[in-house]
């Protein structure tokens, strides 16, 4: 490499460690104190209360809601109350519990999705929110109508069930794409407005994991996405935690088990989800002015982290008959794209590459039911259509490196005359047909495809407990004999993604100091072991096939050069005899 090839090779290398470091910080590191606007609870999460609400309705604690603790006196205060009902709804995506306390979803469970790795069994079931006492749909009315009032069960099917009490007759449909649909007609029109419940979701366990809130702002100019994990939100430090956290310092034990905080402005839709899967208020007839979030955060961890979420959407008054459909379900691309909440996945600046990606990778899989094999298919796809840029990339590093002795030799030349060694060197470069800047055009091409798959591939709900030989799980990092190895277990992908990078970094010519590319070679693999361990294996899998199809790329043109090399021979011409020539040959 020559000195503007390396220079932009640092660039790339450290704007792409800085991306890297900067997204993952959002979800990981310190971030300042936010508490303009921000109301703080000192209510306890009640775990007990959570697990025996989970034992009664026969459900799974993958993801549990928090539940708050009631006082004595609220207790006390409580008159004798009816039997809690129950009435469940199924169709071959969803199975929702309801329940006569609100007329809302107290558990719903994901028939597609099992909480641990492999099939769907007795020891391994399916996903299940558990919403405890933030149950999905739940509606209250300050001095009218409780979130956990007294409905009667009216009339139920296998996918539609009717509730009614004094106030509010109320129809629940289960439909397709993991929708739930509540048709509310009031007794009479409500003048004031009241809080419908999304209920709430946990932070996953898995290592790359997060927990977010995003809205649609219709108030924003021209309405807009927002992601409250990041930008001016109030809810950015509740959510992100980390060093510091919301607390503004390591120790969170300052804080209460709970926070509250408010986003006011009407939303189009809001949303609640973690790495995986997302519960969200899709749309509803009532317009709304914000929503009140409660964080639970992480009560056995030392430093601040979140470890839940909760939310009520604060509706209007003035409709008789409202509609609201909520989603829960996974991020999955397709379905989300179809409800307009797309920007759900997250993927930024870069969603125009990230989206046909994912749906590439869904083709691939479609076809051979492996997503290892996908991301395979993929990364040669990729290859495939940058493969002229690198041939051509490739070629002109070799021809630069051929002239680089007549380079020397201007340089020696005009060493004291820099405006005219700089004329001469293009000069040079325009009778060899040599461009200095195209070895660096597949790299700038090729970033915004690498952050691209990134994105997709730490997110993509289809790479949840995808397994690929001796991959378990190609959405985490390998972790192989983790009892053994420090930093999580073995990762032996990031270790090959190195090597190999070093033997690209020595195939590659060069035109520069030969101690310099061997500092390369030693500078950049390691830069990018130590930023790609703790990635997900599929992220590893992608870059080191990458690699190994560019050195066998570089190998064949090295073939291609050689056999030129051998077909040209030189014409021997034999010089003209002279008499004194011919009289020694006689």
């Amino acid at each position: 490499m020559n000195k503007i090839e390396k220079t932009i090779c640092i660039l790339l290398g450290l704007v792409l460690a800085w991306y890297i470091y900067s997204d993952m910080s959002k979800k990981s590191a310190a971030r300042e104190d936010q508490t303009a606007g921000v109301v703080q609870t000192a209510g306890d999460v009640n775990q007990a209360a959570a697990k025996e609400s989970a034992a009664k309705q026969g459900a799974s604690e993958a993801i549990a809601a928090p539940s708050v603790q009631k006082t004595s006196e609220a207790k006390a205060a409580e008159a004798p109350r009816a039997p809690e009902k129950f009435v469940t709804l199924e169709n071959g995506e969803l199975k929702v519990v309801l329940t006569t306390r609100g007329a809302a979803v107290a558990s719903a469970i994901l028939k597609e999705y099992a909480q641990g790795h492999g099939a769907i069994s007795e020891t391994n079931p399916a996903v299940e929110f558990n919403f405890g006492e933030t149950r999905l749909g739940a509606f209250a009315q300050p001095g009218t109508i409780a979130a956990d009032a007294d409905y009667v069960l009216v009339s139920s099917t296998s996918n539609e069930a009717v509730f009614a009490s004094a106030a509010l007759r109320r129809k629940v449909t289960l439909e397709d794409n993991y929708q739930i649909k509540f048709s509310d007609e009031f007794a009479a029109t409500p003048e004031a407005g009241g809080k419908l419940c999304l209920g709430s979701i946990a932070m996953g366990s898995g290592k790359n994991d997060l927990l977010s809130i995003d809205s649609w702002s219709i108030d924003a100019k021209g309405g807009r996405v927002i992601h409250h994990c990041e930008g001016d939100s109030p809810l950015k430090s509740y959510l992100v935690g980390g060093i510091g956290g919301c607390s503004g310092s390591s120790d969170a034990s300052m804080l209460p088990p709970q926070m509250k905080v408010g986003y006011q402005g009407s939303q189009k839709w809001v949303a609640l989800k973690n790495r995986f899967f997302v519960t969200a208020l899709v749309g509803s007839s009532a317009p709304n002015a914000g929503f009140d979030t409660v964080v639970a955060r992480d009560m056995s961890s030392a430093n601040y982290r979140p470890s839940s979420v909760s939310a009520e959407v604060i509706v209007n008054g003035g409709e008789k008959n409202r509609e609201s459909v909520f989603y829960v379900g996974p991020k999955k691309q397709s379905v989300l794209w179809s409800l307009g909440m797309k920007d759900v996945m997250e993927f930024g600046m870069w969603r125009w590459i990230c989206y046909p990606l994912v749906w590439v990778l869904n083709l691939f899989n479609s076809w051979i039911p492996s997503f290892g094999i996908a991301i395979i298919l993929l990364t040669i796809l990729v290859r495939i259509i940058f493969w002229p840029l690198t041939h051509k990339s490739t070629v002109g590093m070799k021809k630069m490196q051929e002239v680089q002795p007549l380079m020397k030799e201007l340089q020696k030349k005009f060493k004291d005359n820099p405006q005219r060694l700089q004329q001469e060197t293009w000069q040079l470069y325009r009778e060899h047909k040599v461009n200095p800047m195209s070895s660096c055009l597949p790299m700038l091409i090729q970033i915004p495809v690498f952050i691209a798959l990134f994105n997709v591939l730490r997110s993509a709900v289809e790479l949840r407990y995808a397994s690929f030989l001796w991959i378990a799980d190609l959405s985490e990092p390998e972790g192989l004999f983790a009892s053994w190895f420090p930093f999580g277990g073995l990762n032996i992908l990031p270790i090959l993604m190195a090597l190999t990078m070093a033997l690209q970094s020595a195939l590659t010519p060069s035109t520069g100091d030969k101690q310099q590319q061997r500092m390369m070679m030693i500078f950049m693999p390691v830069m990018m072991l130590f930023m790609f361990y703790s990635f997900p294996a599929a992220l590893s899998l992608y870059w080191t096939l990458s690699q190994v199809l560019s050195i066998v790329q570089m190998w064949m043109i090295r073939r291609q050069t050689a056999a030129k090399s051998e077909a040209v021979v030189p014409e021997v011409i034999d010089p003209p005899q002279t008499r004194q020539m011919r009289r020694h040959q006689g």
